[in-house]
């Protein structure tokens, strides 16, 4: 079977009248995302989350009466699920949209453990909300666009196009995030853990980070019984951090952010900053957010990281704050204080994108790993 080029499905959208694009990335998706990145110019924005991307096409479609395309990795379909049944479905708006999504975890076909059952589920999921979907092969797709336009048209509902694993020619995204410094995401993260107590937990936010934490555990002859990777649930590592903080106040627990999870779901440090305000709970909790400006793992498609003051979000939110860092030496210190200070504390990195072609996976499983830490938080710490 032969492969997409990403600029051929690109055009066969634009003649028909399909040149909005709104959406979060993915790795199925990278070479299509990273040539509407480097086309479509303003008419495609890098969502916060799949959800907003929704709304966000939404609102075009009021405006314009045009029919806009929504691209996610089908792990972020649960956050389209609300908007789409309790907004665009046909018994409610009725908004027509081509939804792009990445199949991970498609049966038969091997990956990894945090989507298998989301692969699984996922063609029931669309029929469940009443979506009509096809499958994008090199030799269906001028077919199935048609197919797909014609239900937008007519029916004035969404529309989905699963996308498999290998569819799409490689494609390298061309707008590069220029940045000059002096350290990338796994030298902080070694950095950070080579700084903080035995006695911190640690959970570390979704895709290259919780591998990076995991592979210099390995290396360096460490155990991984206080991590927690975030395999999956991208957006959420602070609140399982929150969590464990909660239930486990006297050791200190060190969330280990990305720029791009922290904006998915940018609502949690009000959570945790309005609840340490009212309750005087979270001073355990210490908040890292490594930013590259990008979304790294799936592509490496511009974030807002770099356009927004995470210290003044955080602050507002009632989180106390550190200078942002930039250098190994400074983020040392800025560890230093961050333990010493009473939390919810943040505090910024910012590193270059980027990471080794080589870099590993956990070859523990999810259970092992959440058995492992559930061992380690039942110890009492010894300060």
């Amino acid at each position: 079977m032969g492969k997409i080029k990403a600029s051929n499905l690109y055009k066969a959208l634009s003649k028909r009248g399909i040149e909005n694009f709104y959406g979060v990335p993915d790795s199925l998706l990278k070479d299509l995302c990273a040539y509407i990145t480097d086309t479509a110019g303003n008419n495609n924005i890098c969502t916060a989350n799949e959800g907003s991307a929704v709304a966000m096409a939404t609102g075009y479609h009021l405006a314009t009466g045009k029919m806009p395309a929504v691209y996610m990795q089908n792990s972020g379909f649960g956050n389209t699920v609300n908007p789409l049944l309790s907004l665009t479905h046909e018994k409610v708006y009725s908004i027509p949209m081509l939804l792009l999504i990445g199949w991970r975890g498609e049966p038969g076909v091997k990956d990894e453990p945090q989507h298998v059952a989301q692969g699984a589920l996922q063609t029931s999921l669309l029929d469940s909300c009443e979506i009509p979907y096809g499958v994008l092969e090199e030799d269906n797709m001028d077919e199935l666009l048609t197919k797909a336009h014609t239900h937008l048209r007519e029916k004035s509902s969404p529309f989905a196009i699963l996308v498999r694993k290998g569819t799409f020619e490689g494609y390298a995204l061309q707008t590069k995030i220029e940045t000059d410094f002096e350290m990338s995401r796994e030298t902080a993260i070694k950095t950070i853990l080579d700084n903080i107590s035995p006695e911190d937990a640690v959970v570390g936010t979704t895709g290259m980070p919780s591998r990076e934490i995991f592979e210099h555990r390995a290396a360096t002859g460490g155990n991984h019984t206080r991590d927690f990777l975030t395999v999956g649930c991208m957006g959420h590592a602070s609140q399982i951090a929150a969590g464990i903080a909660l239930q486990s106040p006297d050791r200190q627990v060190v969330v280990v952010d990305g720029d791009g999870a922290a904006l998915m779901h940018l609502g949690g440090l009000a959570s945790i900053g309005g609840l340490s305000s009212e309750r005087g709970c979270f001073k355990n909790f210490k908040h890292i957010i490594i930013n590259n400006g990008a979304h790294d793992s799936v592509g490496g498609q511009p974030t807002v990281g770099f356009h927004i003051d995470f210290n003044k979000i955080a602050e507002g939110c009632g989180y106390k704050t550190l200078p942002s860092v930039e250098t190994e030496k400074d983020l040392i210190t800025a560890i230093q204080k961050l333990r010493a200070t009473e939390g919810p504390c943040v505090v910024e990195v910012k590193v270059n994108k980027g990471a080794r072609k080589d870099i590993g996976r956990p070859t523990t499983t999810p259970v092992q790993n959440r058995d492992a830490l559930m061992s380690f938080l039942s110890t009492p710490c010894s300060a």
